[in-house]
């Protein structure tokens, strides 16, 4: 009996069937160790936090980094990730060169509602792999902040983040990276 197995695609691969079409224009996809991985459609909740956070963020941060926002980065040779957002160090050809990887992102954010699983096992898991210093999730499902720090392999090879905080919608906090600037979760958070 033929064992079955998974067709695993590079990036290279990834955006290559990009440029054929095989994607239409509209579907959001992602490339996460080596699947292309269909993100849902975006949702009244999740647009209304993603506006208000970017509005947020790009006040904040002015000139001090660079805000992606759904925009893709390189976590490996296989995964492509497009993150809600990614706070990342200011390059002089912003990033046309290549997409920012690792040693670039300050703080990865994803908004997280149909995804909530998805984004605190898999990508926690894969942002933690490759040294993400920062994760953030928006969970819409229980309105509140989750902050992970800290990436580590555990003795079982697993990565995963050393602290978990809470933060909850009425509470102001400090970015990543820069202890001067402060976010009030209170304008982020659907009423």
């Amino acid at each position: 009996m033929t064992a079955l197995t998974t067709k695993r695609f590079t990036i290279e691969e990834y955006h290559r069937l990009g440029e054929l079409g095989f994607f239409s224009p509209e579907e959001r996809v992602e490339l996460i160790r080596g699947e292309i991985i269909k993100m849902p459609t975006t949702k009244t909740p999740h647009s209304f936090c993603n506006t208000r956070l970017w509005q947020e963020l790009f006040k904040l941060l002015g000139e001090s980094a660079t805000l992606r926002v759904q925009e893709p980065i390189i976590l490996s040779a296989d995964s492509e990730p497009q993150p809600d957002f990614a706070i990342v160090r200011n390059q002089d050809d912003n990033y046309l060169s290549s997409h920012p990887m690792p040693d670039d992102i300050f703080l990865v954010i994803e908004i997280s509602n149909p995804t909530l699983k998805f984004d605190q096992t898999t990508k926690l898991s894969l942002y933690a792999e490759d040294n993400i210093p920062h994760y953030w999730i928006f969970n819409l499902i229980d309105n509140h902040l989750e902050i992970y720090s800290q990436p580590y392999q555990d003795l079982r090879g697993k990565f995963n983040y050393r602290h978990k905080q809470i933060a909850l919608p009425n509470e102001t906090i400090p970015l990543p990276h820069f202890p001067e600037i402060s976010l009030n979760l209170s304008r982020i958070f659907p009423p």
